[in-house]
Parts: C-alpha cells; structure tokens; sequence
C-alpha cells in the first residue's frame, strides 16, 4: 500500500468557520463588497477560452497605481497563500532556519514546515508586542534564511512602527517576508522602500480593505532581483482572467476604496470603544487595534464564544483568546449587546 510522506501524513484539512449565522465577524472580511457595476464590463470582456495573462500586467499596474508605486517590483498571486508557499518551497531549502513570532499568522509556520524548514517560534512579550531588539537578537545568534512575520499582526491586531522594522530589515542578511495584509488600516507602511532593500519581500492583499476575499488576489512587492526570481518560479496562470479583470477595475476607483476605509476604521473604532469600556470594567484585556478587528483575552473565551453562537454570532476563538471583526454598524451594536452580559 501507498505510503503518504511522513510530512503530511497527520495534517488534516484546514477549517474556516462553518454554518449559517445571522452575523459573521470570524474572518477578518470587509463587511462592504464593491459595486459590480464597477466590473461588470471588464468581466464581460474576458476571453474565457484563453489563458490568463501571466503576467498580471493590468491588475499590478491598477495596484501600483493605487500605492503610488513603480509596477515592475509587483508580482500577482493566486491569495497570498500562495505566494507564502512559492517563498517557503523555492527560496528555502531543506534544513533552514526559519524565525517566525509567536503569535502570528499560523500558515508560516504551516507552509516553512511543510517545505521541511527548521522553525523556532519566538514568543513575542507578555502584552503579545514585537521586541524589535529582541529579534534583531536572535537573527543574530544563529544562520536564519528567512523570518515572517505579520504588521499589523493577526492575530493580536497590534503592530510595529516603521523605524523598527527598518531596524530589524537592516540587521540581517536573511530574507524578510513582511506580510502587511492589514497594513491599509494603519499607516506605517514599508511598501514604498521595498525596492530599496536587497532582503525584503511586502506581502498585500485584496481581501481585506478592498472587500475583495472571493476573489483570492495577493501582490507581492519587492526589488528587481526578487521580483525576478519569483515571476520565475510561480505558476505561469496563477490568477485567474476574471480576478485580474475585476481586481484591477475596483484599484481604478481609489477614492472608492478610500472612502470605504473610512467607513471600516470608523467601524472598528467604535467596536474597539464599546469593548474598551466593558472590558475596563471588569479587567479583561483589549489589545489597542489598528487593524479591522480587536482581540481579547476574557476569563472564559469558550462561554462567550458559545454563547454568541447560540445568538447567532459567530466569531473566531484562538486559545484563551477572542478575535472580532469590525461589522456595519448594526452588527457591532447586535454583538455588544450579546456580548455584554457574556464578558
């Protein structure tokens, strides 16, 4: 019989929340989706018996113009899933030394492991801050090839100031993937320096601010030489024609996007407001957001969890933790009310 690779053979499947429920805020997903009249002729011009453009050319001009950057560092991917599994599988080898931060987006250590890295988790401090020293620390204690790490992070919603990360890209001569999904929320943004660093990789998504998940549109951005290497190992067709078209025609609207980014942050910052003073009072901590959702550690994350799935929430459980994305304003004001008596 067969024998799967010890590698894999225990994984299981990864699981999203499931089931219906009146109210969704478990994914970190915008709660407004562009109009799709904004698309709707690009999608109608798609040539659906040809292959995509492999190079994206549109979507990473519409996205480079969006971010006032040069299109030639922005390379087009299938989510940025994928583009961490190209990075973990072609610019690593067996056996490197891979530092990620503790917590953090699962699917670094998932995907370096899987590419049979050797990968030490450094916890971050007790408050789940970035010790920018502390890390410089420990690239420098051993021969790490890469670190990962998200800003703002998910999932504490915390993040790290420019002049840190600068600090921490300066000190090493591994390659940083910085993953700035959520960096549209806040504004201490590398995205413009990436082609000034021979050891930087930004990760971006279309599935956050832009409302765009479905989608599943990553960018990565990076200096010529990076670039290069990773137009040459991914898929040649990794984005498909109709996630080009309507990504790049919804990047064409930026005062759009920019004025449905209000409308997020005004949501999260009064969903952050409301917990803040819940949470005040009865001595739970809040993590201070800067990102689209808050994160929370009360005294039992699983009676609340539970309890807002009996109403008709749902939201995502981490440990002895609680991550809530901001929602319209009806859900924010349906999930304080449910949430109060819970906490």
């Amino acid at each position: 019989m067969y024998k799967l690779p010890e590698k894999i053979e225990s994984l299981v499947p990864y699981e999203p929340g499931s089931g219906e429920y009146r109210i969704r805020l478990d994914a970190n997903e915008s709660f407004m989706a562009p109009d799709f009249s904004l698309y709707a002729d690009a999608l109608r011009s798609v040539a659906v018996n040809r292959y995509p453009d492999s190079t994206a050319k549109r979507l990473c001009e519409s996205f480079a113009g969006f971010y006032g950057i040069d299109p030639r560092f922005v390379t087009a991917s299938n989510g940025s899933d994928e583009m961490l599994f190209i990075l973990a599988n072609c610019f690593l080898n067996r056996g490197d030394r891979v530092l990620t931060l503790a917590p953090d987006f699962s699917m670094y250590d998932f995907y370096t492991s899987l590419a049979e890295c050797s990968v030490y988790s450094m916890p971050k401090n007790e408050d789940m801050s970035i010790d920018a020293d502390a890390v410089i620390k420990e690239l420098l204690s051993a021969d790490y090839r890469m670190l990962i790490f998200s800003n703002p992070c998910n999932p504490t919603s915390l993040g790290l100031r420019r002049e840190d990360v600068r600090r921490i890209i300066k000190s090493t001569d591994a390659l940083v993937v910085l993953d700035e999904a959520y960096m549209d929320f806040w504004d201490e943004s590398m995205i413009a320096e990436a082609q000034d660093y021979d050891n930087l990789i930004i990760l971006r998504t279309c599935s956050k601010m832009m409302g765009m998940a479905a989608l599943r549109v990553g960018l990565a951005v990076a200096n010529d030489r990076i670039t290069a290497a990773i137009r040459s190992v991914k898929s040649p067709y990794n984005v498909n024609s109709f996630s080009q078209a309507a990504a790049a025609a919804v990047l064409e609207h930026g005062e759009m996007l920019k004025s449905g980014l209000e409308k997020i942050i005004a949501s999260r910052d009064w969903l952050y407001e409301r917990l803040r003073e819940i949470c005040n009072k009865k001595d739970i901590f809040l993590a201070k957001t800067v990102t689209n959702f808050v994160f929370l550690r009360p005294r039992d994350a699983q009676a609340v969890f539970d309890g807002l799935k009996a109403a008709g929430i749902l939201i995502r459980k981490m440990g002895d933790y609680l991550r809530i994305t901001a929602g319209t304003p009806e859900e924010n004001r349906e999930l304080i009310s449910a949430i109060e008596p819970l906490l």
